[in-house]
């Protein structure tokens, strides 16, 4: 049995902010691998012998896992308690990406891809539901979630400068190995210094039907935006797996209505702010997601930047985001209603993609893509870390985690909607403007780049325009549906569970 701190009550834990530390660290490292690998893709191919038609599973076999399982991490995370799942959760992750990193063949890496898709969805909702419990206080929760925002936000562009500078200078492998020093230490600091409420814990049975149907309607919702990427949106296997996934997910809702005990308590995502939240979050990753896919390639093969410069040219984009939630979010969130942060945040990133949807073959970055990626941050940092706090404002302790994984899961399944719609929309306008095109192609090698260019180009435009919209789209859902007022001056939500958890009692 836990033993209860002898400390009273009503003072706070004096280590929170180092279990943050700790915290912040197991999530950027999640966050990383969602980018670190992509870099690093082309090399593991040559060096592994992996088919083109198998190449993408190396992405799709992680996200599959991960989005998956989410919530059913966030409902072991409430059974278990946060803190053994987040050790589990760091532990389990490490050795997937040491048998990645020594991978042989290609079912090797696929399988380690998997299982770190697997541990990763127990590691994600445990530390985010670790910090909504431990920092309850308006003002520290506002500076631990702008840390927390800056780093969910900003890890997958540092991905992309990790990942290259591992890419070039060492080699593939190390993109796997790296995550092995994070781990070791975040768990140390876990064992050492985090602790969690005393009555945090659901201890209901698990509900097996209820995980059943939303792992299989997750997994088919997103391997069909997967299929859709490289079969098109109206063949057969992608029809089916929609019709699936929303076969699936309606019985789930169904199941969760009538079980004593549901995986995913409705009272969660019906409560207005939460539901607002989770939806606007998800457009906007969608658009997020676009923007580094296609400005990844753009800086590449059209400028002809390499790994290592791609990474740097990125990190404006990092700084405004830190800046946006450390600076300006935490800053603001006690003392404005969440939504005049977040519906004004995604207006500016996409103020930022606006002059983005702008590049040519030519583009300076100094007069065009610098200023676009650092609105881009700015406004996505000071809109993430109010959206992460009201997440898992006010829920009940015993829902924190399913809570957490909400969040992990509307930012998943976003960043597959986003990686498969915005390829597909970008490929077929590249298709579209080609043929358009056609009289104009020259016949010299360095005439026709520059045309293939140009089409590209006009793809990966085209595409970001269609972000933009979906950027503005999540403000006006964030401005409609989230309603709560002031964290300090009132819960917003489940105001008598939210009072309930501001004074937790904390076992070691």
């Amino acid at each position: 049995m836990p033993q209860t701190d002898a400390r009273p009550a009503t003072l706070p834990d004096p280590r929170r902010w180092k279990a943050l530390i700790f915290i912040g660290l197991a999530q950027l490292m999640v966050v990383l691998d969602a980018t670190i690998v992509n870099i690093a893709l082309p090399s593991a191919q040559r060096d592994l012998g992996i088919s083109d038609g198998n190449r993408q599973w190396v992405i799709t076999a992680y996200a599959l896992a991960f989005g998956g399982l989410l919530l059913f991490g966030g409902r072991i995370a409430d059974l278990w308690g946060r803190k053994r799942t987040f050790i589990v959760g760091l532990t389990g992750f490490a050795l997937a990406s040491a048998l990645g990193g020594a991978a042989a063949n290609t079912a090797m890496l696929l399988g380690a891809r998997a299982l770190q898709g697997v541990f990763g969805a127990l590691l994600a909702p445990a530390a985010l539901s670790l910090l909504a419990v431990s920092f309850t206080e308006a003002r520290e929760r506002a500076k631990a979630f702008g840390i927390y925002g800056a780093i969910a936000g900003g890890g997958g562009a540092i991905g992309l400068i990790l990942g290259g500078l591992l890419t070039e200078y060492m080699n593939w492998r190390w993109t796997f190995f790296v995550n092995i020093p994070f781990a070791i230490v975040a768990a140390a600091g876990a064992v050492l210094v985090i602790r969690e409420p005393a009555e945090g814990r659901n201890r209901n049975r698990l509900d097996v039907p209820g995980v059943l149907l939303v792992t299989t309607g997750l997994v088919a919702l997103v391997y069909g935006f997967t299929r859709a990427e490289s079969d098109g949106w109206s063949s057969g296997s992608t029809i089916g797996l929609f019709i699936a996934a929303a076969v699936l997910l309606t019985a789930f809702v169904l199941v969760e209505r009538r079980v004593k005990a549901p995986l995913l308590p409705l009272r969660v995502v019906l409560d207005r702010n939460r539901g607002g939240v989770y939806l606007s979050l998800g457009m906007a990753v969608i658009g997020m997601f676009g923007l580094f896919l296609f400005l990844t390639y753009y800086l590449q093969i059209v400028l002809g930047y390499s790994p290592v410069l791609t990474g740097v040219a990125f990190l404006p984009m990092v700084a405004g985001m830190i800046t946006g939630s450390t600076q300006i979010g935490a800053r603001l969130m006690t003392r404005v209603p969440a939504r005049y942060l977040m519906a004004p945040g995604f207006l500016v990133a996409s103020v930022g993609m606006f002059l983005l949807a702008h590049i040519g073959v030519d583009t300076s970055y100094p007069a065009l893509i610098l200023p676009g990626l650092v609105l881009m941050g700015l406004g996505m940092g000071t809109a993430f870390m109010p959206a992460m706090s009201l997440a898992t404002h006010g829920v009940q302790p015993r829902d924190a985690g399913v809570a957490s994984a909400m969040v992990n899961t509307s930012q998943q399944v976003g960043g597959a909607i986003g990686t498969a719609l915005l390829n597909t929309i970008a490929a077929s306008a590249t298709t579209g403007w080609l043929a358009a095109h056609a009289t104009a192609a020259a016949t010299s090698p360095d005439a026709a780049k520059a045309f293939q260019f140009q089409g590209m180009v006009h793809g990966f435009s085209t595409a970001i325009w269609v972000s933009f919209g979906i950027l503005v789209a999540a403000a006006a859902v964030a401005f409609t549906f989230v309603n709560a007022g002031r964290p300090g001056a009132a819960a917003g939500s489940d105001t008598g569970a939210a009072k309930e958890n501001e004074v937790p009692v904390l076992v070691h």
